[in-house]
């Protein structure tokens, strides 16, 4: 609904990615367990990229965010209920060059959807953090700059990106409608 509800999301999304430095009152996951390469918040679904790096499944990462979340959103809106509509959607990444459009994909998600012309003044994405327009702490950014020679060349890649993406060229297996 507004910017305080996305800061709680990713509040809650970074208490669950890493437990160790949230002090939490809360049960965490297993620290280590799981790395976000990248993310985006639209105002009625969001994107991330989660490694799975020990044997917590993914699902037990967005059931403990999830439920937090809607916890935190019903007791605020004054409302009783289910938030998310279905089940997540999930796609195993299997190598590099589709990690690399997965995330261009979810960069390019605010452009697509017409909330921004330009990327780097979208502030619910982690493409700011790529940039080095802020320092964030959500993001392990290293898995995916580390394919790239600079900063530059994955702003460049991701910029290329968008007339493939809108037009669902070369993207067709990311789909998964």
């Amino acid at each position: 609904m507004d910017d305080e509800d996305r800061k709680c999301f990713l509040f809650r999304l970074r208490e669950a990615l890493y437990p160790e430095l949230a002090g939490l009152r809360r049960k965490p996951l297993p620290a280590g367990s799981f790395t976000m390469p990248a993310y985006c918040l639209m105002p009625n679904h969001f994107h991330l990229l989660i490694r799975q790096n020990l044997i917590t499944p993914v699902s037990e990462l967005l059931k403990k965010v999830c439920t937090g979340y809607s916890k935190y959103f019903n007791k605020r809106y004054e409302r009783v209920g289910h938030l998310f509509q279905d089940q997540y959607k999930a796609i195993l990444v299997p190598n590099d060059s589709y990690l690399t459009w997965v995330s261009a994909y979810i960069h390019q998600n605010p452009k697509i959807a017409g909330l921004t012309e330009v990327l780097e003044q979208y502030p619910w994405s982690s493409y700011k953090d790529y940039l080095g327009l802020r320092n964030g702490k959500l993001c392990d950014k290293n898995l995916i700059l580390g394919m790239f020679k600079n900063t530059e060349e994955y702003k460049k890649f991701v910029d290329n990106s968008y007339e493939k993406i809108k037009a669902r060229k070369d993207i067709q297996q990311l789909l998964l409608e």
